[in-house]
């Protein structure tokens, strides 16, 4: 049985990080809270190193190693675009060699930010080999796996985006982040607990790549057949982990998202708050618009908008129908 994840461990890793990393704004859309009726932050991860949440794990987890004089020759880890770019940062910030394993379609501006970083970038047919491959390449004497999200540091790492904000922010009801393999949420969960535990701690995935429900429903972890066609790159996994399933058992709520529905806050989130919203970061929206639809009183909301990473064969997918003529609102 791995030992749980705590607050401490959490803390530990804003300690670690806090020099390299940067302290990202939570921002607020005064219409969408006049329309919504409640008030709604967002923790702005787009404004994060390599322009999204997954720096934090990475960079934790190659600082602990080196903190426990277990610094590699080679880091080597498995992910479709953000996680391998966090980990080629945070590879070379510490002077160690990176391998990426990615799938072909990845992202191109996710996998030419890869390289930009001094990883060694290695293209798969499909996502299946590429977890195969970055496993049989984990054996090599010297290399550490940093995965994406079934790590205890990585986990920690992520944590300290909410931690952030619940230094700034008080009476939050309702914390939502998007989930690809969980470690976001996980992470969130765990603070959520121990520095706000009237907080609800609710999740978001594609309906087209819904491991994760999946998974909850039937109460052990489901894989997928292949790699899952959504627009949310950042959740295209093919299942959670061990470690994030049990965290992930203790969410308040957890809501499958239309592709429709994430094209439709992509757009009006990145109208309303100024800034580059990746499909990823916009399902919470669904999920918030629909739990708020149900609440008898005002509510503070926190969204973690995990991060900005667009290429523009996405960028003409969100954009290819206009969205912004249909005023959001709580009516179904």
């Amino acid at each position: 049985m791995m030992k749980a994840i705590t607050i401490q461990d959490i803390q530990n890793a804003k300690n670690r990080i806090d020099k390299y990393i940067n302290q990202t704004p939570v921002l607020y859309s005064h219409k969408l809270n006049e329309w919504l009726g409640h008030e709604i932050f967002f923790k702005a991860e787009c404004f994060q190193k390599v322009g999204a949440f997954k720096a934090r794990g990475a960079c934790n987890t190659v600082a602990w190693l080196i903190e426990n004089n277990m610094k590699p020759d080679l880091v080597v880890s498995n992910s479709s675009g953000n996680h391998a770019q966090a980990v080629a940062w945070a590879s070379n910030l510490f002077g160690i060699l990176s391998s990426i394993y990615m799938p072909k379609n990845v992202s191109k501006v996710k996998a030419q930010a890869t390289a930009s970083y001094g990883a060694n970038t290695i293209f798969c047919t499909d996502r299946i080999t590429v977890d195969e491959q970055t496993e049989l390449a984990a054996k090599d004497k010297g290399t550490y796996w940093i995965p994406p999200f079934n790590h205890p540091q990585v986990i920690a790492g992520q944590g300290t985006a909410v931690l952030e904000s619940l230094n700034k922010l008080e009476d939050i009801d309702a914390i939502f982040a998007p989930c690809g393999g969980g470690g976001l949420l996980s992470g969130s969960l765990i603070v959520a607990r121990a520095m706000s535990p009237k907080s609800e701690v609710i999740g978001a995935e594609p309906k087209n790549a819904n491991d994760a429900a999946e998974s909850l429903r039937k109460n052990s972890i489901q894989t997928l057949n292949s790699t899952p066609d959504t627009i949310a790159d950042g959740a295209r996994t093919l299942s959670i982990g061990e470690l994030t399933f049990e965290y992930l058992k203790q969410l308040d709520d957890f809501f499958e998202i239309e592709e429709e529905d994430i094209i439709y806050w992509t757009q009006w989130l990145s109208h309303l708050l100024k800034v580059r919203v990746e499909p990823t970061s916009a399902m919470p929206m669904v999920a918030v618009r629909k739990w708020l639809s149900k609440q008898k009183s005002k509510k503070r909301i926190l969204v973690v908008i995990s991060g900005g990473n667009i290429d523009i064969t996405t960028m003409n997918k969100i954009w290819r129908k206009d969205f912004l003529n249909n005023i959001p609102s709580l009516a179904s």
